[in-house]
């Protein structure tokens, strides 16, 4: 696997060694020591699986008092990832970085507790598939809007397809801080 850091601080993208033949292909998504020896110790305890339709924005989402590292990769279609710093007191405090994942380039992207997450479909469905250090906790989530203007996420969609709870998240400066833990 390649390891690749991203413009923030913890955010890895990932590369796996593909190996592809006839009959189709094998590929290690997840080496607990290889992880560890690029830096990323975490213990996942829960792994999500989610599909949705071309223009579907889901985000941006992180737990408050109960952080989430999460490792996400999509297994059908194609998304652009999103993590934006949102950790009190970072250098990189309200930050994004954002990646192309899909079924065809088999990356994946690392995000640490203290970042909140999001993605859209570029592809007509995509199913999307990431491994989270803690339990989804209902009554800690908290939620970033996914156009605030001072973040600036330069999304590839113009007028995505949004639930009504993402729709009433408030602009980063308006939640933090106090909040939450990286």
């Amino acid at each position: 696997m390649k390891f690749i850091p991203t413009e923030l601080d913890g955010v890895v993208l990932i590369e796996p060694v593909v190996h592809d033949d006839a009959r189709g292909f094998f590929v290690e998504t997840y080496v607990r020591s290889l992880f560890r020896d690029h830096g990323i110790d975490v213990d996942f305890v829960q792994d999500n699986h989610s599909q949705s339709s071309k223009g579907v924005l889901r985000g941006m989402h992180y737990q408050v008092r109960h952080g989430q590292a999460k490792l996400v990769r999509v297994v059908r279609g194609e998304v652009f990832d999103v993590a934006v710093d949102v950790r009190p007191g970072s250098p990189s405090f309200g930050r994004w970085t954002g990646h192309t994942l899909s079924a065809n380039n088999r990356r994946q992207l690392f995000i640490p507790a203290g970042f909140a997450h999001g993605y859209c479909v570029l592809s007509d469905t995509a199913e999307v598939i990431y491994k989270c250090s803690d339990y989804y906790h209902p009554e800690d989530e908290g939620g970033l809007i996914w156009n605030d203007p001072e973040v600036g996420i330069d999304w590839p969609v113009e007028e995505p397809v949004l639930s009504e709870k993402d729709q009433r998240h408030p602009r980063l400066k308006d939640i933090l801080p106090p909040e939450v833990k990286g």
